[in-house]
């Protein structure tokens, strides 16, 4: 009888570490991002979240993490991505005047505004690369992108 409850309890003990341990590695948070001083209020802003080294940039939108679109009022945009795992992102916004998904361009310039984390301008030679973009996400977060118009 003795080992039974003994076995039990040393059953016990795992399971209850055993959910510890899984509910500290399952911690998510939110980030919030926010655009502001948009051109104009047509359209959307759309915001992608990346989180892979060598994603971007992604002209064609094809390799983010997740995609959400903003409703722009008073020239700014804001949106929630929730359920984050702790890692590394970067986000990549897109005012998406004419609602096509898309960076729409003149020649080889962009029409519409665009925009990374951690970027104030865009050029021929500031070109967005995932290193300089990115940031850490390890608690609920709140960040602002600048929308670039070429």
């Amino acid at each position: 009888m003795k080992k039974i409850i003994k076995s039990i309890v040393l059953l016990s003990l795992i399971l209850l570490i055993t959910s510890f341990s899984i509910k500290e590695n399952d911690a998510s948070f939110s980030l919030t991002v926010e655009v502001n001083n948009s051109r104009n209020s047509e359209g959307v802003i759309q915001f992608a979240l990346y989180n892979e080294d060598g994603s971007i940039p992604d002209e064609k939108y094809e390799k983010y993490y997740k995609m959400l679109k903003g409703r722009i009022t008073e020239g700014s945009a804001i949106v929630v991505f929730d359920d984050l795992a702790p890692g590394t992102y970067v986000v990549n916004i897109l005012h998406d005047e004419n609602l096509n998904g898309k960076i729409d361009k003149s020649f080889i310039l962009p029409v519409e505004g665009l925009g990374f984390s951690n970027y104030q301008s865009i050029g021929l030679t500031n070109r967005p690369k995932y290193s300089k973009a990115s940031f850490e996400l390890s608690s609920d977060m709140k960040i602002e992108v600048k929308v670039i118009y070429m």
